[in-house]
């Protein structure tokens, strides 16, 4: 998830590179202008051991702003939170930790972007507008006690 939330800067792209570039094939640039922007990647997740499936919560990354949905430290986040995920080389595992309405998930699936995605709408609130933002709608892991994140599982639409 990036920092600036800038898809305005995705004009200077080439125009739907996504449909003609694997992920691997992708620049630093590219990928970044992938993230919708939408938070989902940086809520907890719980995994269940006899099924492995993975259970979403409303429980945000302490570095997450619950508000705008970006990362206060994009830049150090791997030194400042041990289980931050990095998607990048993207694998089945980590696929399965994404959300179904994330670019990377859907671009490695043969999906292609849904239409509320800043790339094709030209505009970020979009995300927000479509009901996929978690913006506004998660609290901060330092206000949830461990054992309290069950609690907190969320069914996301979609």
């Amino acid at each position: 998830m990036t920092t600036d939330g800038d898809s305005a800067s995705a004009e200077r792209l080439e125009p739907r590179y996504w449909e003609r570039k694997s992920l691997e094939e992708m620049n630093e640039r590219e990928w970044e202008s992938l993230c919708d922007g939408c938070g989902r990647c940086c809520l907890q997740k719980l995994e269940d051991e006899e099924s492995g499936e993975i259970h979403f919560t409303r429980v945000a990354c302490r570095l997450l702003d619950t508000e705008s949905c970006r990362c206060r430290d994009y830049a150090a986040r791997f030194r400042r939170v041990d289980d931050c995920l990095s998607v990048r080389p993207l694998d089945a595992q980590k696929i399965s930790w994404l959300p179904p309405s994330c670019a990377y998930r859907r671009l490695a699936e043969g999906r292609g972007l849904e239409d509320w995605h800043p790339l094709l709408s030209g505009h970020p609130q979009s995300v927000r507008e479509a009901g996929i933002s978690a913006a506004g709608r998660v609290v901060s892991e330092e206000d949830v006690p461990v054992h309290a994140i069950v609690e907190h599982i969320v069914q996301w639409d979609p």
